[in-house]
């Protein structure tokens, strides 16, 4: 190859690949001083310069000029130096020139080797620069093989990425040429160059999905404020408008559901409930039982952040959902643990809860069932709470004067003693409690 010819190959691989002229010339210069050496020594002080211009090749063992020689491949006197090159001068460097011809093959060979590799190492990185900004985006290709479970996607232009088994759907199935949608996950950098992580089990798929068919989510007018997914089977997406003239549930489902529905098709059949998010926590949790409308939303405790949700009898199935399913979702959704009931389980509760009142109050000395049962209905089923009352309190019930109010109260009172001591009566349900006198004594 003639010098013209090599700079004009030079210059291609600079187009084609991104690798800069000089830094080439400085691989091949390498690589000619690394051929000489193993062709003369390695202690030889070689030099090589390629002319970026012209292409020209010089190459030259350099020896320090000294009056003593003691390492003959590096030092040469000054006599011997004079044979090559008048007018040297002891304590300077001579430069012998080399005859380049004679390990220009071993040369070329390395500098081939040092070129393939650098343009492979520059190839990972152009790839590496381009989808490591593509993290959490969507991309398309087409199914290359599997390696054991995991895909190995066509991503085109000789970039391969990789869908492992935890980011695949469990209910989809794909064919090697298969046309596939994915999220890039994440790209980092290996040995064997850029490792492309793709997913279709992550919300974020979900959203993206919805990015690309809502314009109003696209143009900000609707907000996407989070998802959460049973990846194949249940996916729950909050919505928000900064329009209020836009329905942010509307705008996704379509008309008629034409925006919703493609997105369903591309999760092969997936259910989305679409909610509208509320800053007011018993709204934005009735939202969340989509697709139930609940009855009730009852906040029971916000520190522990525990809400009960009641519905319709014939709609607790569908709240709950397959295995738990939707009431796990919005659990999730809410960061609320969500205690479901329908209707008949809630009054089952409360008829529970006030026998398990007149049980305990039925324990009082001087206090039977009717009692029991008066007190509870009037609001007075807490032992505690009834220690502290007043007669007045008690008299406004039917059936309790104010003697049977001052007995209630010390036999409250001397309950709790009881019960801090340990000595705490049972009722047995075999042995009716007896009524006493004080149930039919006339209100005072």
């Amino acid at each position: 190859m003639s010098n013209n010819e090599l700079m004009s190959a030079l210059e291609q691989i600079e187009k084609d690949q991104g690798i800069s002229k000089d830094e080439i010339l400085k691989m091949v210069e390498q690589a000619l001083v690394s051929a000489y050496r193993k062709h003369a020594g390695q202690q030889v002080n070689v030099v090589a310069a390629i002319s970026p211009a012209s292409g020209q090749i010089q190459a030259y063992v350099v020896k320090n000029i000294v009056e003593s020689v003691s390492n003959p491949v590096v030092e040469i006197t000054a006599a011997e130096a004079a044979r090559v090159r008048n007018g040297v001068v002891e304590g300077t460097e001579l430069r012998i020139p080399v005859d380049a011809r004679d390990f220009a093959r071993i040369a070329a060979q390395t500098a081939k080797q040092v070129l393939v590799q650098k343009v492979r190492e520059t190839q990972r990185e152009s790839l590496y620069n381009e989808y490591k900004p593509k993290e959490g985006t969507m991309i398309n290709g087409t199914v290359l093989r599997f390696l054991s479970r995991n895909i190995v996607v066509d991503l085109g232009r000789g970039s391969e990425a990789i869908m492992p088994v935890r980011e695949q759907v469990r209910r989809e199935h794909w064919a090697v040429g298969d046309r596939i949608r994915a999220l890039i996950l994440k790209v980092e950098r290996s040995h064997r160059g850029p490792e492309i992580v793709l997913s279709r089990a992550h919300p974020d798929f979900v959203k993206r999905l919805f990015e690309q068919e809502v314009p109003e989510i696209y143009e900000k007018t609707v907000d996407v404020v989070t998802v959460v997914r049973e990846p194949g089977f249940r996916s729950k997406v909050v919505v928000r408008t900064n329009n209020p003239k836009v329905d942010p549930v509307g705008a996704c489902v379509g008309v008629k559901g034409s925006r919703v529905r493609p997105i369903i098709n591309e999760l092969q059949g997936e259910r989305i409930d679409l909610v509208a998010y509320s800053p007011d926590s018993e709204t934005f949790i009735s939202n969340a039982m989509s697709p139930v409308k609940p009855l009730m939303v009852r906040i029971l405790s916000q520190v522990e952040r525990r809400a009960e949700v009641l519905v319709s009898d014939d709609q607790l199935s569908l709240a709950i959902g397959k295995a738990g399913q939707n009431v796990r979702l919005a659990n999730k959704l809410t960061n609320w643990n969500l205690d479901v009931r329908s209707e008949s389980q809630k009054r089952e509760a409360a008829q529970a809860s006030a026998q398990a009142t007149v049980n305990e109050l039925s324990l009082l000395d001087g206090v039977g069932p009717k009692t029991a049962e008066a007190l509870q209905k009037g609001g007075w089923g807490d032992v505690s709470r009834l220690a502290k009352a007043k007669p007045d309190d008690l008299t406004a019930l039917s059936g309790i004067g104010e003697k049977t109010a001052e007995k209630i109260i010390e036999a409250a009172q001397s309950f709790l003693v009881k019960k801090t001591e340990g000595i705490v009566p049972e009722l047995k349900a075999d042995e009716p409690t007896p009524e006493p006198a004080v149930e039919t004594e006339p209100k005072e």
